[in-house]
């Protein structure tokens, strides 16, 4: 488990929007998730009309991809799917297997006899549970970087990747386990009414988790500042800031060192208030024209206009209220009827669940019941992120109207470049992208960008009048 999904279990599920313009895959790259198809080649010319009424000619495709892209595509997305439901399947497995093989109750006894201090032994507790998941999610992750690499997304040598997760499970391991251990400490302090105190804890971490993220940013990746190489670019980038009204200063533009690393394509806006940022991949601002990089940054300035962050945290806040109560009552039934069993109490003596709930290795069940209503709960959640993505990429395509020639012609070029660089499948299963996609498919975004006109006949945009 990674470390934002390790702070998700712990309750602190802190806003995650992903402000890249391509959806976020956990171990594949940020591509959306695609199932295969028989899909014929988007490239190639449109059948002829047939002569029957009932079978009108499709309408053009705007996201193409040439054969041999498109073939490893479809392969991709299906094995892009395969290891993110493995992925999924697998943190519930390893949860339930620490319960179910008393695991997380042999390592509470150590932690006892090597400290009699209780607070040094939820710190040893949580961070042996770290590595246990993080050695459990080896193998896939292994594979995952293996693929990568094999279709030409991931240049990262081996040591690179594997320097990487070292430094992410060490954060991990820094941050992680006190951030349990103070949960821990909610559930035995309020034991009936910890869910709701973990909930008002909650709130305030996700606002932090998003305002420190991009002081986190240099540890994987080196920056330096956009102007040093590309000050035509940050001029261009500047028009685009003074007519969304965002207030990012040239100083905190930066250029990220991605090429060694990946051939992926991205640009974002991090951080809140002085940590603000501008950030666009050296990848990108060397492969594709200043112009659709004007439209990338005029989506992730749309985030920040648009509240996107603020809606989502209120969004969030309301909702965990209900998953906390909900899991804490589905923890406590756990508890009852598997308790024992787990070695969450002894034999013969009478089982609370609130106090199960508050041993070490009785939080455990939490996390697992958190696990489980994140899995379940994840259309919703893409359901959210979908609908603020798409009015990310209207605003995007109105905020370089009057800065580019052609607003349509750029956002759809710019689609397909990205499309292009992550193989992404242009048909990827309508099931599928309503239950895993955070994005919309690339092949609907740029379908609507290619025939969204706001001007066309005198009117106007949705949020630029002009």
């Amino acid at each position: 488990m990674n470390f934002a999904r390790c702070a998700m279990l712990a309750g602190c599920v802190a806003l995650h929007l992903p402000f890249q313009l391509t959806a976020v895959a956990p171990r594949l790259g940020p591509a959306p998730h695609t199932a295969p198809r028989n899909v014929v080649n988007p490239s190639a010319s449109p059948p002829a009309e047939s002569s029957s009424a009932s079978t009108p000619a499709k309408p053009p495709q705007a996201y193409k991809l040439p054969p041999d892209k498109l073939a490893k595509a479809i392969a991709l997305g299906r094995i892009r799917n395969i290891v993110d439901l493995a992925g999924s399947l697998l943190d519930l497995a390893v949860l339930w297997l620490l319960l179910a093989t008393r695991a997380s109750a042999a390592i509470e006894s150590w932690s006892q006899r090597i400290t009699p201090r209780r607070w040094l032994q939820g710190l040893f507790f949580f961070a042996i549970f770290l590595l246990i998941t993080a050695l459990a999610d080896l193998p896939l992750d292994v594979y995952a970087h293996h693929v990568s690499r094999s279709y030409g997304i991931s240049v990262a040598g081996w040591g690179d990747w594997l320097l990487d997760l070292s430094k992410g499970l060490g954060l991990s391991i820094l941050f992680v386990p006190p951030i349990l251990l103070a949960f821990n400490w909610i559930v035995r302090r309020w034991p009936r009414r910890y869910w709701l105190y973990s909930w008002m804890a909650t709130i305030p971490l996700m606002v932090v988790s998003v305002f420190i993220a991009p002081l986190f940013e240099p540890i994987f990746n080196r920056y330096e500042p956009l102007a040093k190489n590309h000050p035509v670019l940050v001029g261009e980038l500047q028009k685009v800031v003074a007519r969304t009204g965002t207030s990012i200063p040239p100083e905190r533009m930066f250029l990220m060192k991605a090429a060694q690393k990946t051939n992926g394509l991205n640009a974002y806006v991090s951080g809140l208030g002085s940590t603000k940022r501008i950030v666009v991949w050296d990848t990108t601002a060397d492969r594709i024209p200043d112009d659709q990089v004007l439209f990338l940054l005029g989506h992730e300035t749309g985030h920040y206009v648009l509240n996107h962050i603020a809606k989502g945290l209120a969004l969030s806040a309301v909702a965990l209220f209900f998953v906390y109560w909900g899991c804490a009552r589905f923890a406590a039934w756990l508890a009852r009827g598997f308790g024992v069993r787990w070695g969450l109490a002894q034999e013969g003596i009478t089982l609370r669940s609130v106090a199960a709930l508050s041993s070490r290795s009785g939080f455990v069940v939490l996390l697992f019941t958190i696990s489980v209503a994140g899995f379940v709960l994840a259309p919703i959640d893409n359901l959210v992120s979908r609908y603020f993505e798409h009015q990310a990429d209207v605003y995007g395509q109105e905020a370089i109207h009057g800065i580019v020639t052609d607003p349509q012609k750029t956002a759809v070029a710019a689609f397909n470049a990205l499309g292009e660089a992550w193989l992404e499948d242009p048909n990827p299963s309508p099931f599928l992208e309503c239950w895993t996609y955070s994005h919309p498919s690339t092949q609907s975004r740029a379908n609507f960008a290619a025939q969204y006109d706001p001007w066309a006949n005198g009117g106007h945009g949705e949020f630029f009048d002009k």
